[in-house]
């Protein structure tokens, strides 16, 4: 039955239509039933995987590069973590700046965006041939962009976030490690947790990062404006 719908242009584009508002409808159902919890911890591009006490979403549910998606669930300062795992590779360079504005504004001040991205330090040739834009991996002939520890990093500074790099090949093929806490946030493919690294061969990693909203607004360099955002007193009357 299914083929022969898919072989009706017409009735094969309806049908998933009706499948995409369905799942949208069902996910939005299981977000808003969720919202109660606290902490209030957000997957991202969840694909039906996440850990107890983490809220999944489905892009047709939240959409992170819509502003109006994000508003039908949340107040902006209202979220305590998100959780992204290769989700920032599918994004364009534009889009990847955006997304990263929206979840900071989303976030409350100390929360933090736990993401991880294909690694394109990676020493290994046929990883990044599996990974990189258009690739051979699976997913991959979606990919828009391919990651350095520096692209990452510079990424989610430029929307106003503090990061601490958790996992990520340098430019010399050098790996480095920080610890980080699964129940954080868990992350698959990662050194520890990805089957295919075996034998002390890191067979499949990412760039594991933590984005953190800092718990209040940079100082700035002027003393007189800081008086204005609030520091050292009230608000100077002009």
């Amino acid at each position: 039955m299914k083929r022969r719908i898919a072989g009706i242009p017409v009735l094969g584009a309806l049908a998933r239509r009706m499948v995409k508002a369905f799942r949208g409808w069902r996910n939005s159902r299981q977000i808003r039933n969720a919202l109660h919890r606290s902490p209030r911890r957000i997957v991202i591009g969840a694909s039906a995987t996440f850990d107890p006490g983490w809220i999944p979403t489905e892009i047709e549910a939240l959409n992170i590069l819509k502003e109006a998606d994000w508003a039908r669930f949340f107040i902006p300062g209202s979220i305590d973590a998100l959780l992204a795992e290769h989700v920032w590779e599918h994004l364009t360079a534009e889009e990847a700046q955006q997304g990263a504005a929206l979840c900071h504004r989303y976030l409350k001040p100390g929360g933090y965006l736990r993401i991880a991205v294909p690694d394109g330090n990676h020493p290994d040739p046929e990883y990044r041939a599996w990974v990189k834009p258009g690739g051979s991996g699976a997913g991959a002939d979606d990919h828009k962009l391919l990651y350095t520890h520096a692209s990452a990093r510079l990424l989610f500074e430029r929307a106003g976030f503090e990061v601490r790099m958790l996992e990520y090949f340098d430019d010399a093929g050098k790996f480095h490690y920080n610890e980080w806490a699964p129940e954080d946030g868990m992350i698959h493919r990662s050194k520890r947790f990805d089957k295919r690294n075996r034998g002390g061969k890191l067979g499949y990693t990412s760039i594991v990062l933590d984005a953190v909203k800092p718990s209040s607004p940079p100082r700035s360099p002027f003393p007189d404006q800081n008086q204005e955002n609030g520091e050292g007193g009230m608000r100077k009357e002009r």
